[in-house]
């Protein structure tokens, strides 16, 4: 075989594995500068922003869904997208605090704010159609909504604890998304996400924890300013900040399984399981690969889990009541549907132990299927359209409302019999269309 055509073939065939870079351009004979480095400066490499997006994002030109942040990372602009039910716009508005616009008995006190990730701001959905909306109409009061897409637990938990400083709710409801519990250990979550045209993946505040030592720690975004997003265009100064990052390390696991020398991936990874307490021997690429999910989950979940804790010292020292509701994607209902088995099942006997007010939207969907003769997927399609559609939101709100109302102190409105606003009325136990 002639050279050109060898390594054309070559090239095509390792491209076709993977093997991208850098060792197609070697084949071809083409030079590159981290050839010889380590795997991580390889990985960090290959996600590196160009100074055009940077620029783009920060003046407002590109990746409309979010603004920068220096404190949480990102907010959400104002925003109108072609993602909602049969395909129609979503109009997204968000007021003077970034909260999301209330609609329903606005100019009244408010005294629950709900906080989160995009299940919370109800992406996919105009304003007036999110679950707290729905939720407002019927109880007759306003429902504040903080929540943003992408956020982790972590950035929920910072966000409110500077609103409640600000515009302050006796009564708050956490929701908690199953793989924001993973998004508490992102530093950069281009690390784990790749960009799309909507988001650009920014950095954000996380937590380092360590298993073996039970160990926490609480840091600020790696990008504290504009100036330094631009840091995440070259190399060096990435890879200074995120050589020892634990996600990163997971992700190069990942990446490079198949690509390095496999006893030596199965060498680094025993080695950082075992600094986190869990002693495994690696003989296949397989239990490579559940030992970096196993590593990543439980270190997650305890994230999380302290988070909640320190929510609930918080909220008895300023005399809160904290509902937390777990919402999640249709995937993994599907997948507990099969299964019976769910990842998080963990936190879940977490806040059972704890005697913690929770709503458990997967048990609650499980539920209703069991009364339907349709299959798994014939009834997750009546509520998500990738997050939930009206329906979906129709779904959570009712789901809520009885946890909620019971947690009130006075009533709302529709659930007390003498409302103060009602007072003028003449006291009847009922009432004929004819009376009305």
């Amino acid at each position: 075989m002639k050279r050109r055509k060898f390594i054309k073939q070559s090239s095509f065939a390792l491209a076709g594995l993977g093997m991208t870079s850098p060792a197609v351009r070697f084949i071809k004979g083409e030079k590159t500068e981290h050839r010889e480095s380590d795997p991580t400066k390889e990985y960090l490499k290959n996600i590196l922003y160009t100074k055009e997006e940077i620029v783009d994002w920060l003046s407002g030109n590109a990746f409309p869904f979010a603004k920068y942040s220096a404190e949480f990372g990102w907010l959400l602009n104002d925003a109108r997208f072609r993602d909602g039910i049969d395909d129609s716009y979503s109009t997204y508005t968000y007021g003077e605090y970034d909260e999301r616009v209330m609609i329903h008995y606005r100019n009244k006190m408010c005294r629950i704010n709900t906080y989160g990730d995009s299940f919370t701001q109800c992406h996919q959905v105009s304003d007036g159609e999110t679950w707290q909306e729905i939720l407002a109409a019927h109880l007759q009061e306003p429902i504040r909504n903080f929540g943003v897409g992408g956020w982790s637990v972590y950035q929920a938990y910072l966000r409110m604890l500077k609103e409640e400083k600000r515009i302050p709710a006796k009564y708050i409801v956490f929701n908690i998304y199953d793989d924001d519990h993973l998004r508490n250990l992102d530093s950069w979550r281009n690390i784990r996400r790749r960009k799309h045209d909507r988001f650009i993946e920014p950095t954000l505040p996380y937590i380092k924890v360590n298993l073996k030592e039970s160990s926490y720690s609480e840091h600020a975004n790696p990008c504290p300013t504009m100036e330094s997003v631009y840091d995440l265009c070259d190399l060096n100064p990435t890879y200074d900040l995120f050589k020892d990052d634990f996600v990163l390390k997971i992700m190069r696991v990942h990446e490079y399984a198949r690509r390095e020398n496999p006893l030596q991936t199965y060498e680094e990874m025993m080695q950082f399981a075992s600094e986190h307490g869990i002693n495994v021997t690696i003989t296949d690429n397989d239990m490579l690969r559940k030992t970096a999910v196993q590593l990543h989950r439980s270190c997650a979940l305890f994230a999380s889990k302290k988070i909640i804790e320190k929510i609930e010292k918080w909220a008895l020292n300023n005399d809160k009541k904290v509902l937390y509701v777990l919402s999640f994607p249709a995937s993994s209902i599907k997948k507990y549907a099969q299964t019976a088995n769910r990842w998080d099942q963990s936190f879940v006997d977490f806040l059972k132990e704890k005697k913690l007010p929770y709503i458990d939207l997967m048990q609650l969907h499980m539920d209703e299927f069991s009364n339907y003769k349709l299959s798994i997927k014939e009834y997750l399609k009546r509520y998500y359209i990738g997050h939930y559609n009206p329906f979906g939101n129709l779904f959570c709100a009712f789901a809520i409302k009885d946890k909620l109302v019971e947690m009130l102190n006075p009533k709302p409105v529709s659930y007390d019999p003498k409302p103060q606003i009602f007072n003028d009325y003449p006291e009847k136990e009922s009432y004929d269309h004819k009376d009305i």
